[in-house]
């Protein structure tokens, strides 16, 4: 029985003990904590307001488009007989890229000249016969008629001739062609793409909210996850009308220079388009923000106190906050230390490097 006395004591004298050092923790605190009630005030870190330049970003995701694109089809059916350009390299306005066999439009061509030499010796005489009296008017209209309906034949003659030679209708880069010498092809048959790739499009979106904030020229920087490590700046040179009913979003465009040729149409990018820019910026720590509910507050140290003071803040970027309204440039706010502070307390400013 006096075993279990003298356990029961023993327990007691230890809860007193832990007790008491538990409260002397609480009272006199952790000496290295940042924050420690002192004779000179609260210990709190604190960071003068930052006057800078700001530019305001939104992101988008975009894809990378030809600046024009064509698919080259044939109008007339036929043969291809010659290719004239390699694949994936570049072509001249003008240059040959299909030849399809034009031997029966030859034909068809000697058949209205020859046709055309007739009637026009044909008017010639009848011309020469009115003028003597020895051919009616009527004969001298129906010669003429037939020259100008040969005259129109040898004309659709050559333009069907014409159509057997399909070629690049401006400067571009040629893709991989989808049929061979010999082939029959039909019209409307797909042949080959011809791309313009130098400028090229960047096409992306933002939200509607800022509509008011996108204009021409301003400066879009992308990446692409096919050339990590590089950024590339384009300049908005269109803007859709019409905003996306679906997605309430608008659709931009913008020009990049692609001289060297390592942009592709179709590769994903990452853009981020630069909207208004603050010269005069008043930044602070994203730290020093206390959010309460949807307003936020921060403690200024104002005569060795610190004054609770309501914000309005703007844009946000890598571990700073704009404030639109609530400070000004001279003022330093708490970045530590918070937690122990009430309006009016007074604070002892330690820097943060000494910790």
């Amino acid at each position: 029985m006096r075993d279990y006395r003298k356990i029961g004591v023993a327990a007691v004298a230890a809860l007193v003990i832990g007790a008491g050092v538990y409260w002397g923790f609480l009272r006199h605190g952790d000496p290295a904590s940042a924050v420690a009630p002192t004779a000179g005030g609260v210990i709190v870190e604190a960071a003068p307001v930052l006057v800078q330049p700001m530019q305001q970003e939104v992101s988008a995701i975009g894809t990378l488009r030809s600046e024009d694109s064509i698919v080259m089809r044939p109008e007339l059916a036929g043969v291809v007989t010659a290719i004239g350009f390699q694949e994936g390299q570049p072509v001249r306005k003008g240059q040959l890229l299909i030849a399809l066999d034009n031997s029966i439009y030859e034909a068809e061509l000697a058949q209205a000249q020859a046709s055309l030499t007739l009637s026009q010796a044909n008017n010639q005489r009848a011309a020469e016969l009115l003028t003597k009296g020895a051919a009616s008017q009527r004969t001298r209209d129906e010669s003429l008629s037939k020259m100008r309906m040969d005259e129109a034949t040898v004309a659709l003659a050559r333009a069907r001739m014409a159509k057997t030679r399909i070629t690049a209708p401006y400067d571009g880069v040629a893709g991989l062609r989808k049929v061979a010498v010999g082939d029959y092809v039909t019209p409307g048959q797909d042949l080959v793409t011809l791309d313009v790739i130098d400028p090229i499009k960047l096409e992306f979106r933002v939200p509607e909210l800022y509509l008011a904030q996108v204009a021409m020229g301003q400066t879009v920087k992308f990446q692409l996850d096919a050339l990590p490590g590089q950024t590339f700046e384009a300049k908005v040179y269109a803007i859709d009308p019409q905003v996306d009913v679906d997605g309430r979003s608008l659709a931009i465009r913008a020009r990049a220079d692609n001289s060297d040729r390592v942009l592709r149409p179709g590769l994903f990018a990452r853009a981020s388009l630069g909207l208004t820019r603050h010269e005069n910026a008043i930044m602070i720590p994203e730290e020093a923000i206390i959010p309460q509910g949807t307003e936020h507050f921060v403690y200024k140290v104002t005569g060795g106190k610190a004054a609770m003071t309501q914000v309005k803040t703007g844009i946000r970027r890598d571990g700073v906050v704009q404030i639109l309204s609530g400070l000004a440039a001279t003022d330093t706010v708490v970045t530590a230390g918070q937690l122990k502070l009430q309006d009016g307390t007074p604070v002892h400013v330690r820097s943060a490097a000494a910790n």
